[in-house]
């Protein structure tokens, strides 16, 4: 390894050791201690490696751009155009032509210089890239839902732990001040105890473009890579980019494909990010022709064991009434919270009230990658770390299961076991194709 490689580690170390020893004294921390500081030398800062660059993951690629203690070396996609665009914006923001590029996630995962991975690649790959990462040895920024399915997500939660490393998920909407906000005046009684919770989802199916006509893969596509761990099929372009969260072998639907924002934002005004349902009920409208299998209107019931209500849906003008985003119901009233700063209350007047020094207050994020970076350096907890995004999907993927089969299940979250339904419970994990495994 070379002596850059040992000094950025050492870096990363020291920043870690020295952050430690200074939470218990009421200092300020320099910030180039934590990585903020222009200064830092170039083989200091963090090397980032980008996988996955099609659609979210040249957005996350940005945001790494952007930060001065972190430098992205390398990319990785399986589609030609796709990885000559990320170089090419790569190489022209640093003004060289120093960004290397790779077919084979393998071989940017090989390279002991790369201290982090961005993740953005279709659902049904998500298992594979991210234990596979966790094993080399590189801390994570991976995107929601965490999994394609549940146990998948309990063995990314389980790697994460096993090999000691940092993980941050794009739910961004935790680094919003205003959903901050509105989870804290849930947590600190505003609207007293809480007894149901309304998560608003988008419905239908988003057009991206292409069609079901079969045809032979375009010649930049490596088609067969991106199917992947998923089923033999022919390759048609509603398949693939972007049109990929509509089928079930690769996505979830509008419902998996939110619930890492809205429902985790429901769990978190609720404190209630270990856990999850123990009975679930759900019901879905299914395109009847077409490649898409996934639900466009659905609706999914969830209880958990204190008696607290949940409702997942899409297409339900009574949920949010009929907008997206959380809203939390107590016997004192409702707060609601969306995007774009949307904040409202059945009482105007707790919008404008002031968190007192000794009520919950969440961690304030100065920024989802920042932060990410920020924890990386101080080996301390992101917030959005694996465990918490593993339950906030959790009840996507039970209600998923109970819109397909029908019926309801239970489910018991201390060990993610459904209760008494052995076809439910297969569900929870899917086949891989040969030779693909986690």
């Amino acid at each position: 390894m070379s002596n850059k490689y040992f000094s950025r580690r050492n870096f990363i170390k020291k920043s870690a050791s020295t952050i430690a020893a200074l939470t218990a004294f009421p200092y300020i921390i320099p910030s180039k201690i934590i990585g903020k500081d222009k200064q830092i030398a170039p083989s200091d800062k963090i090397r980032v490696g980008c996988i996955g660059l099609g659609w979210q993951g040249p957005w996350n690629m940005n945001m790494f751009l952007h930060e001065t203690d972190a430098v992205v070396v390398a990319v990785c996609d399986i589609d030609k155009n796709h990885l000559l665009e990320a170089k090419n914006k790569v190489d022209t923001f640093y003004g060289n032509k120093d960004c290397a590029t790779y077919h084979k996630y393998e071989e940017l995962l090989e390279r002991k210089d790369i201290d982090v991975v961005s993740i953005a690649v279709p659902d049904h790959w998500h298992g594979i890239l991210s234990i596979a990462a966790l094993k080399a040895g590189k801390d994570v920024y991976g995107e929601k839902p965490l999994s394609h399915n549940l146990m998948e997500g309990r063995a990314i939660c389980d790697a994460v732990e096993r090999y000691g490393r940092i993980w941050q998920t794009g739910s961004w909407q935790r680094s919003q001040n205003h959903f901050r906000f509105a989870c804290e005046l849930v947590r600190n009684g505003r609207i007293g105890k809480v007894h149901t919770v309304e998560v608003g989802l988008p419905a239908g199916n988003s057009d991206f473009g292409g069609n079901d006509i079969i045809t032979a893969p375009p010649k930049e596509l490596d088609y067969e890579t991106w199917l992947g761990p998923a089923p033999l099929a022919p390759y048609a372009s509603a398949r693939v980019h972007k049109s990929w969260r509509w089928n079930l072998d690769y996505g979830g639907g509008q419902l998996l494909d939110w619930i890492g924002h809205h429902g985790d934002i429901a769990h978190w005004g609720l404190g209630i990010e270990k856990t999850g349902p123990v009975e679930i009920s759900g019901v879905g409208e299914y395109p009847k022709t077409g490649l898409w299998n996934t639900a466009t209107r659905y609706r999914v019931e969830t209880k958990y064991a204190d008696g607290l209500k949940m409702i997942l849906a899409g297409g339900h003008k009574d949920i949010c009434n009929g907008r997206s985003g959380t809203k939390w119901i107590g016997d004192e009233g409702w707060i609601w919270v969306d995007r774009g700063e949307s904040l409202d209350s059945s009482n105007k007047l707790i919008l404008n009230d002031t968190i007192k020094p000794n009520e919950v207050h969440l961690l304030k994020s100065p920024g989802h990658v920042r932060n990410f970076l920020d924890c990386v350096r101080s080996r301390q907890e992101t917030i959005a770390p694996v465990e918490n995004a593993h339950r906030s999907v959790s009840p996507g993927h039970l209600g998923q299961i109970s819109m397909l089969l029908g019926r309801k299940i239970k489910f018991n979250p201390e060990t993610e076991e459904i209760i008494g339904d052995p076809v439910a419970s297969r569900l929870l994990g899917r086949p891989m194709r040969s030779p693909y495994h986690i």
